[in-house]
């Protein structure tokens, strides 16, 4: 099945960042929100993985929540060390060339530094978006670590 420009594109950053065994797959049904993604692939809604785009003074940051939890922004700020606010769906655009709803945890326009929520790590396998609302692709939540660079942080709301 051949993949629609936006997931060759994070197909291609998975094999350029020595990834390629992992594989970006486009449902037939929406996987924008974390419950729709569970429901197509089989999966809990925390292995679901959500990329959120934050911006502060000193640039935008990725933080990478399960499914089930929401960002708590006072620990997001916190792990940062600056007052952040959500980006526009402009400014996601603009930084990771991704619309939210298929925005990918790699192969974003502009690197941005992450943060990984520890919840992510209890899972045998998590769901990523692959720059669709209709595309994703599994892996272990260490490999995860190994594409990201990101740092694992506690980061949901009580």
């Amino acid at each position: 099945m051949s993949l629609s420009p936006s997931a060759k594109k994070v197909q291609r950053a998975l094999e350029a960042k020595g990834f390629g065994h992992l594989r970006v797959v486009e449902l037939p049904t929406s996987t924008r929100t974390a419950r729709e993604a569970a429901e197509a692939v089989g999966a809990e809604v925390g292995q679901i993985v959500k990329s959120l785009v934050f911006v502060g003074e000193g640039g935008a940051y990725l933080f990478l929540v399960s499914g089930r939890n929401r960002l708590d922004p006072s620990k997001a700020q916190k792990v940062t060390g600056e007052a952040l606010r959500r980006a526009t769906p402009e400014e996601v655009r603009a930084l990771t060339g991704y619309a939210i709803g298929g925005v990918p945890p790699v192969g974003h326009d502009t690197p941005l530094p992450a943060f990984l929520d520890q919840d992510l790590l209890a899972y045998p396998r998590v769901w990523a978006a692959g720059g669709t609302p209709k595309a994703l692709f599994s892996l272990t939540p260490r490999e995860l670590l190994a594409l990201t660079g990101a740092q694992v942080a506690d980061l949901k709301e009580a």
